[in-house]
Protein backbone atom coordinates (compact mmCIF):
# COMPACT_ATOMS: atom_id res chain seq x y z
CA UNK A 1 0.00 0.00 0.00
CA UNK A 2 1.30 3.45 -0.88
CA UNK A 3 2.37 5.63 2.02
CA UNK A 4 1.58 9.33 2.31
CA UNK A 5 5.24 10.06 1.53
CA UNK A 6 5.05 8.00 -1.68
CA UNK A 7 1.89 9.78 -2.73
CA UNK A 8 3.34 13.20 -2.02
CA UNK A 9 6.40 12.55 -4.16
CA UNK A 10 4.31 11.12 -7.00
CA UNK A 11 2.03 14.15 -7.01
CA UNK A 12 5.03 16.48 -6.98
CA UNK A 13 6.32 14.89 -10.18
CA UNK A 14 2.99 15.46 -11.93
CA UNK A 15 2.16 18.93 -10.64
CA UNK A 16 4.94 20.89 -12.28
CA UNK A 17 5.11 24.61 -11.42
CA UNK A 18 2.79 27.05 -13.17
CA UNK A 19 4.91 30.04 -14.16
CA UNK A 20 2.43 31.98 -16.26
CA UNK A 21 0.55 34.98 -14.97
CA UNK A 22 -2.88 36.37 -15.67
CA UNK A 23 -6.40 34.94 -15.65
CA UNK A 24 -5.24 31.59 -17.07
CA UNK A 25 -3.28 30.72 -13.91
CA UNK A 26 -6.28 29.57 -11.88
CA UNK A 27 -7.62 27.40 -14.68
CA UNK A 28 -4.22 25.85 -15.38
CA UNK A 29 -3.54 25.04 -11.72
CA UNK A 30 -7.01 23.61 -11.11
CA UNK A 31 -6.92 21.53 -14.32
CA UNK A 32 -3.67 19.92 -13.22
CA UNK A 33 -5.06 19.14 -9.81
CA UNK A 34 -8.23 17.62 -11.32
CA UNK A 35 -6.24 15.60 -13.86
CA UNK A 36 -3.94 14.12 -11.19
CA UNK A 37 -6.90 13.42 -8.90
CA UNK A 38 -8.94 11.66 -11.59
CA UNK A 39 -6.20 9.93 -13.59
CA UNK A 40 -3.86 9.13 -10.72
CA UNK A 41 -0.09 9.24 -10.70
CA UNK A 42 2.66 6.95 -9.52
CA UNK A 43 1.44 5.05 -6.48
CA UNK A 44 -1.68 7.20 -6.18
CA UNK A 45 -4.48 5.41 -8.10
CA UNK A 46 -7.04 7.62 -9.81
CA UNK A 47 -10.54 8.34 -8.58
CA UNK A 48 -12.20 5.52 -10.54
CA UNK A 49 -9.79 2.91 -9.23
CA UNK A 50 -10.22 4.20 -5.70
CA UNK A 51 -14.01 4.14 -6.04
CA UNK A 52 -13.98 0.60 -7.41
CA UNK A 53 -11.84 -0.68 -4.53
CA UNK A 54 -14.09 0.87 -1.91
CA UNK A 55 -17.21 -0.42 -3.67
CA UNK A 56 -15.79 -3.95 -3.68
CA UNK A 57 -14.88 -3.75 0.00
CA UNK A 58 -18.39 -2.46 0.74
CA UNK A 59 -19.96 -5.47 -0.93
CA UNK A 60 -21.48 -3.37 -3.70
CA UNK A 61 -23.18 -0.85 -1.39
CA UNK A 62 -22.68 2.61 -2.91
CA UNK A 63 -23.53 4.41 0.32
CA UNK A 64 -21.07 2.36 2.34
CA UNK A 65 -18.42 2.81 -0.35
CA UNK A 66 -18.87 6.59 -0.22
CA UNK A 67 -18.43 6.61 3.56
CA UNK A 68 -15.29 4.52 3.14
CA UNK A 69 -13.96 6.88 0.46
CA UNK A 70 -14.47 9.87 2.75
CA UNK A 71 -12.82 8.18 5.74
CA UNK A 72 -9.77 7.08 3.75
CA UNK A 73 -9.25 10.51 2.23
CA UNK A 74 -9.51 12.19 5.62
CA UNK A 75 -6.67 9.97 6.78
CA UNK A 76 -4.61 10.71 3.69
CA UNK A 77 -5.28 14.44 3.90
CA UNK A 78 -4.11 14.60 7.50
CA UNK A 79 -0.96 12.55 6.92
CA UNK A 80 2.04 14.74 7.68
CA UNK A 81 4.24 12.82 5.25
CA UNK A 82 1.95 13.83 2.41
CA UNK A 83 1.78 17.55 3.01
CA UNK A 84 5.49 17.91 3.80
CA UNK A 85 6.96 15.92 0.91
CA UNK A 86 5.80 17.84 -2.11
CA UNK A 87 8.96 19.81 -2.65
CA UNK A 88 9.49 22.03 -5.65
CA UNK A 89 5.94 23.23 -6.11
CA UNK A 90 6.38 26.08 -3.66
CA UNK A 91 9.06 27.64 -5.89
CA UNK A 92 6.39 28.88 -8.30
CA UNK A 93 5.20 32.25 -6.95
CA UNK A 94 1.78 32.06 -8.57
CA UNK A 95 1.01 28.43 -7.79
CA UNK A 96 -0.98 27.09 -4.88
CA UNK A 97 1.58 26.39 -2.11
CA UNK A 98 2.90 22.85 -2.15
CA UNK A 99 1.17 21.49 0.94
CA UNK A 100 -2.18 22.91 -0.09
CA UNK A 101 -1.82 21.58 -3.63
CA UNK A 102 -1.28 18.11 -2.22
CA UNK A 103 -4.31 18.29 0.05
CA UNK A 104 -6.37 19.70 -2.86
CA UNK A 105 -5.45 16.66 -4.97
CA UNK A 106 -6.66 14.38 -2.17
CA UNK A 107 -9.89 16.33 -1.79
CA UNK A 108 -10.67 16.46 -5.51
CA UNK A 109 -9.89 12.74 -5.78
CA UNK A 110 -12.41 12.09 -2.99
CA UNK A 111 -15.02 14.33 -4.65
CA UNK A 112 -14.48 12.65 -8.02
CA UNK A 113 -14.69 9.17 -6.50
CA UNK A 114 -18.01 10.07 -4.87
CA UNK A 115 -19.29 11.47 -8.17
CA UNK A 116 -18.24 8.30 -10.00
CA UNK A 117 -19.97 6.11 -7.43
CA UNK A 118 -23.11 8.18 -7.89
CA UNK A 119 -23.05 7.53 -11.65
CA UNK A 120 -21.54 10.72 -13.07
CA UNK A 121 -19.12 10.68 -16.00
CA UNK A 122 -16.07 12.33 -14.46
CA UNK A 123 -14.53 12.78 -17.92
CA UNK A 124 -17.41 15.11 -18.83
CA UNK A 125 -16.30 18.75 -18.71
CA UNK A 126 -19.58 19.76 -17.06
CA UNK A 127 -18.96 17.27 -14.28
CA UNK A 128 -15.38 18.44 -13.86
CA UNK A 129 -16.63 22.00 -13.39
CA UNK A 130 -19.02 20.66 -10.75
CA UNK A 131 -16.17 18.82 -9.00
CA UNK A 132 -14.22 22.06 -8.65
CA UNK A 133 -17.38 23.76 -7.37
CA UNK A 134 -17.63 21.10 -4.66
CA UNK A 135 -14.01 21.90 -3.71
CA UNK A 136 -15.19 25.41 -2.78
CA UNK A 137 -17.37 23.87 -0.07
CA UNK A 138 -21.02 24.20 0.80
CA UNK A 139 -20.95 27.33 2.97
CA UNK A 140 -18.73 29.37 0.66
CA UNK A 141 -20.55 28.12 -2.40
CA UNK A 142 -23.90 29.10 -0.91
CA UNK A 143 -22.63 32.63 -0.35
CA UNK A 144 -21.39 32.89 -3.94
CA UNK A 145 -24.76 31.74 -5.27
CA UNK A 146 -26.66 34.09 -2.95
CA UNK A 147 -24.61 37.08 -4.10
CA UNK A 148 -24.85 36.14 -7.78
CA UNK A 149 -21.15 35.37 -8.22
CA UNK A 150 -22.14 31.85 -9.24
CA UNK A 151 -25.46 30.99 -10.88
CA UNK A 152 -26.36 27.60 -9.48
CA UNK A 153 -25.30 24.41 -7.69
CA UNK A 154 -22.78 21.72 -8.65
CA UNK A 155 -25.64 19.29 -9.28
CA UNK A 156 -27.23 21.66 -11.79
CA UNK A 157 -23.90 22.30 -13.52
CA UNK A 158 -23.08 18.58 -13.75
CA UNK A 159 -26.43 17.90 -15.43
CA UNK A 160 -26.63 21.05 -17.58
CA UNK A 161 -27.47 20.62 -21.30
CA UNK A 162 -24.10 22.01 -22.44
CA UNK A 163 -20.66 22.84 -21.10
CA UNK A 164 -20.21 26.53 -20.19
CA UNK A 165 -16.55 27.58 -20.61
CA UNK A 166 -17.15 31.01 -19.06
CA UNK A 167 -18.66 29.43 -15.95
CA UNK A 168 -15.81 26.94 -15.82
CA UNK A 169 -13.27 29.79 -15.81
CA UNK A 170 -15.21 31.68 -13.13
CA UNK A 171 -15.43 28.59 -10.93
CA UNK A 172 -11.68 27.99 -11.32
CA UNK A 173 -10.87 31.56 -10.30
CA UNK A 174 -13.07 31.37 -7.21
CA UNK A 175 -11.78 27.94 -6.16
CA UNK A 176 -8.18 29.03 -6.70
CA UNK A 177 -8.70 32.17 -4.59
CA UNK A 178 -10.35 30.13 -1.86
CA UNK A 179 -7.46 27.66 -1.80
CA UNK A 180 -5.02 30.52 -1.35
CA UNK A 181 -7.23 32.02 1.36
CA UNK A 182 -7.07 28.75 3.26
CA UNK A 183 -3.33 29.29 3.66
CA UNK A 184 -4.00 32.54 5.48
CA UNK A 185 -6.61 30.87 7.62
CA UNK A 186 -4.11 28.21 8.68
CA UNK A 187 -1.28 30.64 9.41
CA UNK A 188 -2.59 32.06 12.68
CA UNK A 189 -2.94 28.82 14.66
CA UNK A 190 0.31 27.55 13.16
CA UNK A 191 2.14 30.73 14.18
CA UNK A 192 0.76 30.45 17.71
CA UNK A 193 1.90 26.84 18.08
CA UNK A 194 5.12 26.90 16.06
CA UNK A 195 7.33 27.04 19.18
CA UNK A 196 5.63 24.02 20.73
CA UNK A 197 7.23 20.74 19.56
CA UNK A 198 4.94 18.58 17.40
CA UNK A 199 1.91 20.81 17.94
CA UNK A 200 2.22 23.00 14.83
CA UNK A 201 2.13 20.10 12.40
CA UNK A 202 -0.72 18.55 14.35
CA UNK A 203 -2.82 21.68 14.00
CA UNK A 204 -2.29 21.71 10.24
CA UNK A 205 -3.24 18.05 10.03
CA UNK A 206 -6.44 18.58 12.02
CA UNK A 207 -7.47 21.55 9.87
CA UNK A 208 -6.85 19.62 6.65
CA UNK A 209 -8.75 16.62 8.00
CA UNK A 210 -11.72 18.74 9.05
CA UNK A 211 -11.84 20.47 5.67
CA UNK A 212 -11.71 17.11 3.88
CA UNK A 213 -14.53 15.76 6.05
CA UNK A 214 -16.79 18.74 5.37
CA UNK A 215 -16.14 18.62 1.62
CA UNK A 216 -16.94 14.91 1.58
CA UNK A 217 -20.20 15.43 3.44
CA UNK A 218 -21.20 18.30 1.15
CA UNK A 219 -20.42 16.35 -2.01
CA UNK A 220 -22.30 13.30 -0.73
CA UNK A 221 -25.39 15.42 -0.17
CA UNK A 222 -25.08 17.49 -3.34
CA UNK A 223 -24.31 14.93 -6.06
CA UNK A 224 -27.28 12.62 -5.71
CA UNK A 225 -27.56 9.36 -7.62
CA UNK A 226 -27.69 10.03 -11.37
CA UNK A 227 -27.73 6.58 -12.93
CA UNK A 228 -26.52 3.05 -12.37
CA UNK A 229 -22.74 2.94 -11.88
CA UNK A 230 -20.90 1.94 -15.02
CA UNK A 231 -17.54 0.21 -14.72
Amino acid sequence: MATARDVGRAVARRLQPVTASGPQVAGTALRRIVEVAIDGTGRLPGARVSAAKHLERAGGSVDDAIESVIDSHIRLGTAQGFVTNIGGLATAPVLIPANLAGVAVVQVRMIAAIAHLRGYDINDRRVRTALVMCLIGGEQLGRRIATGKLPTTPMAVATAPVFDPDLDARVAEIAFADLLARVGGKHLPLMITRRIPLVGGGVGAVLDGMATYHLGQFTKGELVQRRALQS
